[in-house]
């Protein structure tokens, strides 16, 4: 299998979403720009055409929010577009006041560099031709802009009071834009490395099952032999009463192991279709304990559900009952390192969530470990990947396990969407 290197651009709809904020900050600085020089220093510039585009950019402005918050996907094209209609409307802002010779003209290059941080390539050229394409314009064709009376400089010092006011609204805009545009591209690398970690983590868990799998067929030619045996040497012994009941402990063993092998089997074919059990908390809840309680019978499970959870029905997804034996047997090994037998389940809905918090007795979790490394405790017998199970199989489910010290042990909660696991 062939892997493409990933580009790290953040995209044309986040781009899309900086322009309509930088958008409100040209409708509002340019209405400010056009008022002064009218109003306060009495430049003799067309008004009317001026606040005419700066009314079709707004009008602009409303449509381009509309859009970027339908849900349908936002391409290049359109961005490209969209970078357009606010060059073509400073274009002709600046044809009135003076063309290229404005210090203004300089914020034509501010798409150019926004571009570059979230376009291909190509789009970044087109966005430059754009831009180029302009200027260019402005050089061939302007309306002068009228000078004050009584500067005899011909107007040189207010450019260069513009050209600071420029400097500075242009430090400004890409300062900040540029600055959440690289948020949002941290935000995406660090969700590609989220995905990248989960990957490798579900890649070892199915090695395990492929593990398992063969394991279980090759299980169940020897559990057939002892099988056959067993029998035969119940009725060899009978007069042998201490070895008749080992052998028949051994026998019960023997059957608990092939049931086990058909859950396995009979759990990848689930896994496989994909089809999700119907049942209400309270049967859903009784199957896991009843399945504890054969596994586990010298813990003491004590059961915590309210009448209106226990009526909800669910759609239970293949792997979260194992998830859940996961928790609960982690929680009997930690107890149990304290002496203790105790271990509570409860069943909590808080708000949209379904909660299944697992509480021990035991030592609780290292103090170097914390939720956002959940996968092994203090206890020192089992495989250690009953928490990554249970991890994995939240994350699947669009859930999250939580895990915290309390004074007596730990608790451990695993939470679930109801839109997930609820059956409408």
């Amino acid at each position: 299998m062939s892997y493409r290197p990933i580009k790290n651009r953040i995209g044309p709809f986040a781009l899309a979403r900086a322009l309509a904020w930088l958008r409100l900050c040209a409708i509002g600085g340019q209405s400010v720009a056009v008022l002064v020089c009218a109003l306060w220093l009495h430049l003799a510039i067309p008004l009317l055409p001026l606040l005419a585009c700066i009314g079709l950019l707004a009008v602009f402005s409303v449509l381009a929010a509309w859009r970027l918050g339908s849900p349908w996907p936002v391409s290049e094209g359109e961005t490209i577009a969209h970078i357009g209609v606010d060059t073509l409307v400073l274009g002709v802002l600046l044809y009135f006041t003076g063309g290229a010779s404005n210090p203004f003209v300089t914020l034509l290059l501010v798409p150019i560099a926004l571009s570059a941080a979230a376009l291909s390539i190509r789009a970044i050229l087109a966005v430059a031709a754009i831009a180029g394409a302009t200027y260019l314009v402005l050089m061939l064709n302007y309306v002068p802009l009228p000078v004050l009376d009584g500067m005899h400089d011909h107007g040189y010092s207010l450019h260069v009071i513009g050209m600071g006011v420029n400097f500075v609204i242009a430090a400004l805009l890409l300062g900040f834009f540029i600055n959440r545009l690289a948020r949002a591209l941290r935000v995406q690398q660090l969700a590609m490395q989220r995905v990248h970690e989960r990957a490798l983590r579900d890649e070892g868990i199915l090695a395990i099952a492929t593990q398992a799998a063969g394991a279980a067929h090759e299980l169940n030619t020897p559990l057939s032999t002892m099988r056959t045996l067993l029998p035969e040497l119940r009725r060899e012994h009978a007069g042998d009463a201490e070895l008749a009941e080992d052998l028949s402990l051994l026998e019960g063993q023997v059957d608990r192991c092939r049931d086990i092998l058909r859950e396995m089997v009979a759990f990848g074919q689930a896994q496989l279709s994909q089809e999700p059990e119907r049942l209400d908390v309270a049967q859903f809840l009784h199957s896991c304990t009843e399945r504890f309680q054969l596994l586990r019978p010298e813990a003491e499970l004590e059961l915590q559900l309210d009448e209106d959870i226990a009526r909800l029905p669910l759609r239970v997804p293949p792997g979260l009952r194992h998830a859940l034996l996961n928790l609960l047997n982690n929680a009997a090994d930690a107890s149990a390192l304290r002496d203790s037998r105790e271990v509570l389940l409860q069943v909590e809905r808080e708000g949209d969530w379904l909660q299944f918090l697992v509480i021990d007795r035991g030592p609780g979790f290292a103090s170097t470990e914390g939720n956002a490394r959940l996968g092994h405790s203090q206890k020192q017998t089992g495989l250690g990947i009953g928490l990554t199970l249970a991890v994995a199989t939240a994350e699947r489910l669009s859930g999250e396990l939580e895990a915290r010290n309390t004074d007596d042990g730990a608790v451990v909660c695993l939470r679930l969407p109801l839109a997930v696991i609820s059956w409408h």
